[in-house]
Parts: structure tokens; C-alpha cells; sequence
């Protein structure tokens, strides 16, 4: 590479880390880039704070992705609609009529991203050729780039079914027009390319506390900026049918101990459990009321730090660490720019998509334990804004956490939420059920591991039950809570996704593996609705029962429910499932 030409974002993130080096490490001289400069290949890839500048660089740059991530994921599949300001781009993806020109089918900012990680990738291998790097920082550095990567990939083979597999730098992602030299690869080939290459990587932990890449840009810590690799190792096996494999992955990362950050502290029993709701204080991630008063709906509670709502709105402490593996922020300070409050709120921005009614159906059909007709979640993911609903996850940030009007409307801080641990749970139970543990998969879904084997009515020893300690990996937990004698085990304050939200347990009917499914389905559209994985969990649903009907209902449903016209003919569209793809042109 002779030139790296840095945009706004990554010049100040770069200008960060490298001011970062100059106070803790002394390593070299601050450096000064201005806007739309350019560096040549003798001032870069110097040392391993180059190499830290190139990965900030790249998250900078794929932020610019994320709202294409969104609308692709969401208004795709069954539970977001597009509002009366939405443009036709929206319109077309929202009833898959996407025309040839339409910028959020565009496969071109996925192979601009995919390139700038083979360039990086190809001098990070020049550098450690040349003893720039100690092996070490290479590993980390290099992975992290590469599972981004792989990621990127997957995305492509979700929507567009079809394409080039490309880990060399190009000149120009143009040269992908020539399809001689850049064969489409099918999805199924893409996966399994994808899972020999992102098992090879020689990291896949998260960056320990003390690497120079873990560090405070703009108030925001780095630790969970950066792709959870075993998580996404699991998604690949998950998606191509390995299922004990994609457990084990996904269980690598339930237990795992190398997040935290000094200060911070490490709490064993809560992070990534899902924990158990803390009744006294609130101070928790669950659907809760004010104790004693747990059937009187006012005493909901719901504010920026205290709550089910609180994950999307509170600051990273350590019960954000509970859930969070993956979070990139907004900072009105830097571009890109925030497009979720352009896209979701009418308060400050354009308003283009909404939720669905079939979504809000969804919530509103549920049942909580102490008798409310409700689903809590629903209420917090969106609200009514002057008679219009509002899809809020993103919002909280944005707007004041009690009067939900802008602090400042040209501040529009917020998040781009990837992957959290109740999406991990929720997939490591869709994995055991085909799997053939389906009553782990159930507890998980429902009221956690204690349920699986519980202690009978009136037995105050534990010892042989509230675990499934039995089976092997990845399967043997134990949740055991008893006194006589006593036991704490693992996994003794986690409670099911259900039981968080503090609803009553979902029923199984008929085929217990294919009810169980449908459960972790419609379960993660409470739980995960517009967090981007719900085109995906259709579309690998469909594919592994091989039952164009299960997606093309779900979409049919949606736009019959809101009027649209189209609903009929959507539907017949996609009982052929090339159809769910997006057409690859440049």
C-alpha cells in the first residue's frame, strides 16, 4: 500500500492513540494529521502503536456501516415497518422490490470495509516479517482484523447469497465486476471457507486489560469495541448445522473471565448469566417493579440506570458488563454521525421506520407473572411520540431519560448495539435443542438451569439436583442453591430470558424440538427486536427446515397487518428462496 487516506473519525481516534502511546509508553512524538492528508507507506506500520491506529482506524470506518447493518436486518424481516416519510430506497426493502440502484442493496461498502482489513492484514504480516511486531500483538491484532472480516462476510452471504470471496487487497473494489476473476462462492461454500479461516486465527479471547488497544477514547472505554471472535465462531458453526461445536463456542464466551478492567472489577456470578433480578435496589438488567409492590403497574421501573430499559441508556459500569460483548458509540464530536435518531425518532430526526404491529402484537400477548397483559420489553424498545410509536432502543442516549424530549438536538450521542449476552444465550439454546438437550434449551429460554432438574417440594438437599452436571461439554451446568448442605453453584443466580422479563413460561406443543425452535424465535423478537439479528434468524430458521413458508409467512404477516397491498404477493416472492437474496451487482 503506497497511501492511506484517513477519513474525519479515523483521524481523530488515530490522533487519540497515538497521544495515548506518547503519555503511557513514551514511545514516539505525538503525530498531527489534518483532514483529507494523506500518509505514505514509510509513516505507517512503524511499530505496534501504527498497528492500534490501523484497528481504531477500521472500527472507525466500519461505524459508517452500521445503519445499512440495521435497515438490512430489520426492515427486511417481520417486526420493523417504514413510516410515511420513508423513501422509495426503504420502501423496496421493506417489500423485497429492490431495484438495481438502491444504496442499501449496495454490496460495495462491504467490499470497501473487507478491503481495508486485507490491506491492513497484508502489512501487518510485512511488519511482523520485519520484527516490528512481538508475536504476540501480531496474534491479537491480526485476528481481530481477520474475525471483523469474517463478519463482513457473513453478512454478505445473508443478503446477497451469493459472492466473491476475496483476502487479497484490491486496487479498487471495482475490480469485483469481473466476474472471470471474482467468482460468486455460495453461501454454503462461503461458510465453510469462513469457519477454516476464522478458526485458524491465533486469538480468539478478548483483549486483556493492559493491552494498548484497551484504553478510554472520548469517556468510552475500548474493551467492547472490538468483534467477540468465540461468539461469532459460534454463529458460523450454528449457521452451518454444527451445532455441539457452536455450544462449545457459545459457552466459551457465557464463562467468560477476560473482560474485565481494574477498578471495575470482576463479578464471577453476573457477567454474562443473565442474572437473576436484584428485588431490594433494582439495580439489575430485569423487568421489575418497587419491592412489595410488584402488582401495581405505576411501580414499573423503568429510567437510564435502573432496569430491563437501563442496558441501552446507562454509562459502562459494571452492570453494563453484565450484558454487553460487543457496543460501538456515537460521538457528536466526530463523524460519522449517529443516523439512529435520523431513522428512528420524530423527535429531532426524520422518523423513516417504526415498529411493526405485528411486533407490538407480540409484546402486547404476553402474559407476566404477576398477571399484567403485557410484555414490559415491548414498552421499553418503543413508546408513543405525539400519537406516532417510536422504536427507542437507540434513542436513550439521545433523549432525557425522563422527559424523552432531546437534551440538545444537535447532540445526538448513541450506541450501535452488536452482540450481548442475551443473544448468546438465546443461540446456545437454539444449538443444544437441535442438538439434542431440549430440555436445557427449554430452561434457558424459560427460567434457567435450576429448572432443567428441580429440587422437589419439601428436600432441602440439593446435592443431586439444579444442575446438569451429568452431561457433558457444553452442557454440564451447575445452578445449585441449597444450605443443607451448601451450595452455590456457577450458575446459581441465572435465570432464563423469560424469567428476566418476569414472564410466565412458554408452552410446548406438538413436536417438542420444533416448538422449542419456535419458542428461541419468537423469544428473541421480545427480547432482541431491531438490534439487527432478526433477518438473520429467519432466513437460517427457513434454510435448516427447509421451508420457504416459515420466513414468508412471518414477512406476510407483517405487511397484511399493516395494510400494505403487497402483502400477497411478497409472500408468493419468497416461498422461492433465491428470492431472499438481493441481487450482487456493483
Amino acid at each position: 500500500m503506497k497511501f492511506i487516506k484517513s477519513t474525519s473519525f479515523t483521524q481523530k481516534l488515530v490522533i487519540g492513540v497515538a497521544v495515548i502511546c506518547t503519555s503511557f509508553f513514551s514511545c514516539r512524538k505525538v503525530f498531527d494529521i489534518e483532514p483529507e492528508t494523506t500518509l505514505s507507506s514509510n509513516q505507517v506500520y512503524r511499530n505496534v502503536f501504527d498497528a492500534d491506529a490501523a484497528v481504531i482506524g477500521l472500527y472507525g470506518k466500519f461505524m459508517g456501516f452500521a445503519k445499512q447493518y440495521v435497515v438490512l436486518n430489520e426492515l427486511r424481516a417481520d417486526l420493523m415497518q417504514v413510516t410515511d416519510n420513508a423513501d422509495a430506497s426503504l420502501r423496496e426493502i421493506n417489500t423485497h422490490t429492490v431495484s438495481a440502484d438502491n444504496p442499501y442493496a449496495d454490496p460495495r461498502p462491504f467490499y470497501a470495509l473487507i478491503n481495508s482489513c486485507n490491506d491492513i492484514l497484508k502489512n501487518f504480516n510485512i511488519m511482523l516479517k520485519e520484527n516490528k511486531f512481538k508475536i504476540d500483538e501480531y496474534n491479537q491484532r491480526y485476528s481481530d482484523v481477520g474475525a471483523l472480516r469474517s463478519w463482513l462476510y457473513l453478512q454478505l452471504g445473508i443478503h446477497f447469497g451469493k459472492v466473491p470471496y476475496v483476502t487479497d487487497p484490491l486496487e479498487t473494489v471495482d475490480a469485483l465486476r469481473d466476474p472471470s476473476k471474482f467468482p460468486l462462492l455460495p453461501f454454503d461454500q462461503l461458510l465453510d471457507s469462513l469457519i477454516i479461516f476464522t478458526e485458524a486465527l491465533p486469538f480468539k479471547n478478548p483483549y486483556l486489560p493492559g493491552t494498548s488497544l484497551i484504553t478510554t477514547i472520548d469517556a468510552s472505554n475500548t474493551s467492547r469495541f472490538f468483534i467477540e471472535k468465540n461468539a461469532f465462531l459460534g454463529d458460523l458453526h450454528l449457521w452451518k448445522g454444527n451445532y455441539t461445536k457452536a455450544a462449545i463456542y457459545y459457552r466459551t464466551v457465557m464463562e467468560q473471565t477476560g473482560y474485565f478492567i481494574p477498578g471495575v472489577g470482576e463479578d464471577y456470578f453476573n457477567v454474562f448469566r443473565n442474572r437473576i433480578a436484584e428485588v431490594i435496589t433494582n439495580n439489575d438488567l430485569s423487568v421489575g417493579y418497587t419491592r412489595f409492590r410488584e402488582n401495581d403497574i405505576n411501580q414499573l421501573v423503568e429510567n437510564n440506570s435502573q432496569g430491563w430499559r437501563s442496558m441501552f441508556s446507562r454509562n459502562q459500569d459494571a452492570i453494563w458488563r453484565w450484558e454487553w460483548l460487543w457496543v460501538l458509540p456515537f460521538n457528536s464530536n466526530f463523524s460519522p454521525t449517529n443516523p439512529f435518531v435520523d431513522l428512528f425518532s420524530n423527535r429531532g430526526g426524520s422518523y423513516l421506520v417504526k415498529p411493526s404491529k405485528l411486533a407490538m402484537e407480540n409484546w402486547d400477548n404476553q402474559l407476566q407473572t404477576n398477571g399484567f397483559p403485557f410484555d414490559a420489553r415491548g414498552g421499553f424498545s418503543w413508546k408513543t411520540f405525539n400519537g406516532q410509536p417510536v422504536i427507542t432502543k437507540y434513542l436513550y442516549n439521545f433523549l432525557d431519560g425522563n422527559t424523552l424530549f432531546p437534551v440538545n438536538p444537535l447532540i445526538k450521542n448513541g450506541q450501535w448495539f452488536l452482540n450481548r449476552a442475551a443473544n448468546i444465550h438465546l443461540k446456545f439454546a437454539e444449538a443444544a435443542n437441535r442438538d439434542g438437550r431440549r430440555r436445557i434449551a427449554n430452561s434457558i429460554v424459560n427460567y434457567g438451569i435450576r429448572t432443567v432438574n428441580p429440587t422437589p417440594a419439601g428436600v432441602t438437599d440439593v446435592t443431586n439436583f439444579e444442575n446438569t452436571l451429568n452431561e457433558g461439554p457444553p452442557y454440564n451446568f451447575d445452578g445449585r442453591q441449597g444450605d443443607f448442605p451448601r451450595f452455590r453453584g456457577d450458575w446459581h443466580r441465572s435465570t432464563g430470558i423469560r424469567g428476566r422479563a418476569r414472564l410466565t413460561v412458554a408452552p410446548i406443543t406438538g413436536d417438542s424440538t420444533l416448538s422449542i425452535e419456535n419458542n428461541i424465535i419468537n423469544e428473541s423478537a421480545l427480547e432482541l427486536a431491531y438490534e439487527g439479528y432478526r433477518w438473520g434468524d429467519l432466513v437460517r430458521i427457513a434454510l435448516r427446515r427447509n421451508d420457504p413458508s416459515f420466513l414468508a409467512n412471518k414477512i406476510f404477516d407483517k405487511l397484511n397487518k399493516d395494510g400494505n397491498p403487497q402483502a400477497g404477493a411478497v409472500r408468493a416472492k419468497l416461498m422461492n428462496k433465491e428470492n431472499w437474496y438481493l441481487p450482487f451487482k456493483f
